[in-house]
């Protein structure tokens, strides 16, 4: 059997695993899924009439419900990678990870099957909290089947980008809640983009904090594939943002998962 092929079958191995573990113990993946869902319904039914003021021409809860759902279809990328975090970080504490290494496996299929796994755990639950979009107002009636599979692809671009993130911090953790609590900042970030409230509308100071983040243009993005808004540059900088991340979380987890176990 050839590298590449015994690459592939370990890989499929570990990614088969992965998918075991997250629907026998689906506790933390819907934990972390319904963040963006109750605060999706939070600002929409809460907030929705007095957010709504803000935005171009107003509109009131209907034109609110469409601007906020590409935030939070993002957000939920970054909620569930840190799930990706904690389960690496699991692994590494129960020694699973080490005994791994001793075993005549292809040695890049563990981290492989965590990426994977994380990256179509990431493509569902933005499927379910879509869903919920669409049962509350949001119509993207107006996109067209490539618009479609270009969004598609740009979120599971984002989620391969940040989960190579969340598998380098669970690898350098020492447990668990430190694994969670490093990978907070991508749960936080989309809360200081566009993705509840214009950038307009924000403080001068703040605002090139939220305009150059990696959410702000993939945000963008997405709301110009979906609705029709102007894209301008945001989608070359939203791709540009998920190569980097992608090779550096890649570059970092590997170097980490490489060094001797501890």
């Amino acid at each position: 059997m050839s590298t590449l092929s015994l690459a592939v079958r370990d890989s499929s191995t570990m990614l088969r695993r992965n998918l075991l573990h997250a629907r026998r113990y689906p506790s933390l993946t819907l934990n972390l899924l319904l963040t963006p869902v109750m605060l999706l319904l939070l600002f929409v039914y809460v907030f929705g009439d007095a957010m709504s003021a803000g935005l171009a021409g107003g509109g009131g809860r209907a034109a609110y419900i469409a601007y906020i759902v590409p935030g939070i279809v993002m957000m939920t990328i970054g909620s569930t990678v840190v799930g990706t975090a904690v389960s690496v970080a699991n692994d590494m504490n129960e020694g699973v990870i080490a005994r791994f290494r001793t075993m005549a496996i292809h040695r890049g299929s563990v981290l492989f099957g965590h990426v994977a796994g994380s990256v179509m755990q990431s493509v569902a639950s933005v499927l379910l909290v879509g869903a919920v979009g669409v049962a509350i107002g949001f119509r993207p009636d107006g996109a067209t089947p490539l618009e479609w599979l270009a969004a598609l692809g740009l979120l599971a671009l984002v989620a391969l980008a940040f989960t190579w993130i969340a598998v380098g911090m669970g690898l350098v953790s020492p447990n668990v809640e430190a694994a969670s609590n490093n990978a907070l900042p991508m749960v936080v970030l989309p809360l200081i983009s566009s993705a509840f409230v214009p950038l307009d509308s924000m403080p001068g100071w703040f605002r090139p904090i939220a305009e150059y983040q990696p959410f702000t243009p993939a945000i963008e993005t997405l709301r110009g594939l979906l609705l029709g808004t102007e894209i301008g540059n945001s989608g070359w900088i939203a791709v540009a943002w998920c190569l980097g991340l992608t090779l550096l979380g890649n570059r970092w987890a590997t170097a980490r998962y490489n060094r001797d176990p501890r």
